[in-house]
């Protein structure tokens, strides 16, 4: 029997009973559709997190004080919780790998508007931040040297915080806000950047000038973070290093001694979601998985009635000279193209179905090699759970295959 005669007697038996063998694959289709989906949900949902990691900063490291900072060891004098503007300035004169710094100070204020008032995250912030934070100006523009130096009282706002502020975001440019006591000009509005990875409203903000910010709104020298960029993803580690090195001396901490300080490194960041992420899709597709093994059980059994409700015809292949060799080449093609049919199926069914999610928002990724490998994997429970129906019609005696009724 040649491949095109053992395909064509495999799908003339199958196409015979549709009903029967649509519901044989189904297993095979829940299992191969469910490891897709899965499988793209946490691809969709990595890439997500990467891009709003990446949204947050350009090669960004972000230095903050230490969690026991203000403790100190145990009888030692405790250290500063905060970080100062010598901190900064020796950044920015000593280091090579670091081109954009910014002090950053954060404090929570209520703002008003000539529509509105709401409690916002006001940050004071150095020129360079705009370039670390990788933020562009939809309008107007951002502070420059001269204003932090003046202290002058202008503001950029984020687009949620313009249209709290000022009924539409266009209408704020130019317009004054009221920070506490203080007057503030509106001279420039950001591009919106939406939820940050902890779902915070990235456009809720004002930044103003740092120094006006430590004089004018905090009453204080203290820093709360700094933000560096480095030149590139490839010397971040270099980077990191650098500017740990360069504040262990700027803030006089012995060598040995543990550092009132951590670098939080964005590619760090990311590859830590990124790996979390695989664990989980990883988990997901095995239990998805689970009912593939469901499914071949279920082509298994329906292989084992077709043998018994075909033995009679069996026992006349056997008669007219068939070989024991294409009685099991032919069940296992069978069993193979129930369980390819399935896959098929499964793997359209997880294309709608992960169209309909990002329709609805929900982003999802499907891997071309995932597919390959469900694909490839279907086939094989075809072959694992089919073989032993196969093995059985085969050796099959065709006195006893003849009798039976």
């Amino acid at each position: 029997m040649n491949i095109l005669q053992l395909l064509h007697t495999c799908l003339r038996s199958i196409l015979r009973n549709r009903m029967r063998s649509l519901l044989t694959s189904l297993g095979v289709i829940i299992g191969v559709g469910s490891v897709i989906i899965m499988v793209a949900l946490g691809e969709g949902t990595q890439r997500a997190i990467e891009k709003q990691i990446t949204a947050m900063g350009t090669n960004l490291l972000q230095i903050v004080p230490s969690r026991s900072a203000a403790r100190g060891a145990q009888g030692a004098r405790p250290r500063p919780s905060s970080f100062s503007l010598t901190d900064i300035d020796r950044l920015r004169a000593e280091s090579t790998f670091i081109p954009f710094i910014s002090g950053v100070v954060n404090s929570n204020q209520n703002v008003f508007g000539s529509e509105g008032n709401a409690s916002v995250q006001v940050q004071g912030v150095e020129p360079d931040f705009i370039h670390i934070r990788n933020w562009n100006i939809q309008a107007g523009y951002f502070f420059d040297e001269e204003d932090l130096m003046l202290r002058n009282r202008v503001a950029v706002l984020g687009t949620t915080t313009a249209k709290n502020l000022f009924g539409e975001v266009q209408r704020a440019l130019g317009e004054q806000i009221r920070i506490g006591n203080n007057y503030f000009q509106v001279i420039g509005l950001l591009q919106s950047k939406g939820a940050s990875i902890n779902s915070a409203d990235q456009d809720d903000i004002v930044l103003v000038p740092l120094d006006t910010m430590m004089t004018r709104l905090t009453n204080s020298r203290n820093i709360n973070m700094i933000v560096v960029s480095a030149v590139s993803k490839e010397y971040m580690e270099a980077a990191q290093k650098e500017a740990e090195q360069i504040l262990r001396e700027s803030r006089k901490i012995q060598q040995g001694a543990a550092a009132d300080f951590e670098i939080m490194n964005q590619a760090d960041i990311i590859d830590m979601a990124a790996a979390t992420s695989r664990t989980l899709t990883t988990l997901l597709a095995a239990i998805a998985g689970v009912s593939l093994l469901v499914g071949g059980i279920g082509i298994m059994n329906i292989m084992l009635v077709s043998v018994t409700e075909r033995t009679r015809e069996i026992g006349i292949r056997m008669a007219i000279g068939g070989r024991k060799r294409d009685i099991l080449l032919q069940f296992l093609t069978e069993s193979v193209i129930l369980s390819l049919m399935g896959g098929l199926l499964g793997i359209g069914m997880a294309f709608l179905v992960c169209h309909i999610m990002t329709a609805i928002g929900i982003q999802t990724a499907i891997s071309p090699v995932i597919v390959m490998i469900a694909t490839i994997f279907a086939a094989l429970v075809g072959v694992i759970f089919g073989y032993y129906p196969a093995l059985k019609a085969a050796k099959l005696y065709p006195i006893d295959a003849l009798r039976y009724e």
